[in-house]
């Protein structure tokens, strides 16, 4: 993948004026949050320097299944889901990243009539909010999408902007896109992170004393800041996927019954559930997926779409684990925790898909913007007690 200049991602709304001159930023974790806000900060004229431990995308990231849709209920989840997806489409290219579009479905069984209803409200709360959304039986969804079964679907929701990317790819994309507009990338270089003054150590204890410090490293997020003594009501989870043989042209979709969701991939289906309900450990967390998920969950898929088999394990390409981050009111904390120092973490499993949004509205919050008050880090003292919940769901949020 050739790297992009400026000029080829500069377009429309994100034409830059230049706010940021003469402001220091650094920015933890080269993941899609982080690299995105690397790369609207540099434009705007700020001196960043993006740290990561690993690599670009070595994360959560890297991990991710790439499914972006504004299927939310709540207005604001739904904006910024949409401004993503719109800014998604803007990026992507040739030269870039693709973004594919995609129908969003998701689904509730005859059998489940709690999560029925909570589809058909969540549809009609759509509607209101102005997202486009569509709410469908099972035979009107069959003539639609003739891949899925649906002799036992009660009711489905399809989102009206919808569609995937490749992960890395796209943090790739905006990680040299920001080296290209001046920020400096220093991977394999673990910090901490320190506030009053702002500041990171580097592994050799040189201290980078900065305007801002922005924490957007994913599981690890929660940590670093309490080594600062900054607390954030936040928990890792683990979540599993897998790749299989298959051809699925469309559509995504989440079965809410099946508490699984799926994708088309040009290595096959992507699909994935296996979220672990307990807090994990970033540093000891297993990165491959259990035996007992590939064996559930390919019957699950091969249930939905009869003419994907992975029956076999052979079927199966590639499965893992990854880490997701929760928080007591399943809205993530995006914002400053203190004069200097930000944090982007606890999206329950939606941080990709929101990433162009969030990264470019905390780059503005940074230079001086407002921040988005729902979000708020501060909302929570750190110190609660809270259970840990799937991210994908069919609540009203």
């Amino acid at each position: 993948m050739s790297s992009p200049d400026d000029a080829e991602l500069a377009v429309g709304a994100d034409a830059f004026t230049r706010e940021g001159r003469g402001l220091e930023v650094a920015v933890v974790g080269a993941g899609a949050v982080g690299a995105t806000a690397a790369y609207d900060l540099a434009r705007e004229g700020a001196d960043v320097t993006v740290y990561d431990r690993g690599s670009v995308a070595s994360g959560a990231s890297g991990r991710a299944a790439g499914i972006c849709y504004d299927a939310f209920a709540d207005g604001l989840d739904a904006e910024i889901a949409g401004d993503a997806i719109e800014r998604f489409r803007a990026l992507s290219g040739d030269d870039t990243f693709e973004f594919v579009e995609c129908p969003y479905v998701w689904l509730a069984r005859e059998d489940d009539p709690e999560r029925a209803d909570a589809i058909r409200e969540q549809v009609r709360r759509m509607q209101e909010n102005g997202t486009v959304a569509l709410e469908l039986e099972g035979d009107a969804l069959a003539d639609r999408f003739p891949a899925l079964r649906t002799d036992d679907v009660a009711v489905a929701g399809i989102a009206g902007a919808a569609g995937y990317a490749d992960p890395a790819e796209y943090t790739a994309c905006l990680a040299a896109a920001a080296t290209g507009a001046g920020a400096t990338l220093e991977t394999e270089t673990p910090v901490e992170v320190r506030a009053d003054p702002s500041r990171v150590i580097r592994p050799d204890g040189d201290v980078h004393e900065v305007d801002a410090v922005l924490v957007a490293a994913g599981a690890r997020t929660g940590g670093l800041l309490a080594d600062a003594g900054l607390e954030l009501a936040v928990k890792p989870y683990r979540v599993q996927a897998l790749l299989g043989d298959g051809d699925l042209a469309e559509p995504m979709c989440y079965d809410a019954s099946g508490d699984f969701y799926l994708r088309p991939h040009a290595g096959g289906i992507l699909a994935g559930d296996g979220t672990e309900e307990r807090e994990a450990d970033p540093d000891g967390y297993d990165r491959e997926a259990d035996p007992e998920f590939r064996t559930d969950l390919r019957e699950r898929v091969s249930h939905r779409v009869p003419a994907i088999d992975l029956g076999g394990e052979n079927a199966i390409t590639r499965s893992w684990a990854g880490l997701c981050t929760a928080t007591p009111d399943r809205d993530p904390l995006v914002g400053a925790v203190r004069d200097g120092v930000y944090a982007a973490t606890g999206f329950q499993g939606h941080g990709f898909m929101r990433a162009p949004a969030i990264g470019q509205r905390l780059a503005a919050e940074i230079l001086g913007g407002d921040g988005i008050d729902a979000f708020d880090p501060t909302r929570f003292d750190g110190d609660e007690e809270f259970e840990i919940a799937e991210g994908m769901s069919t609540e009203p949020n």
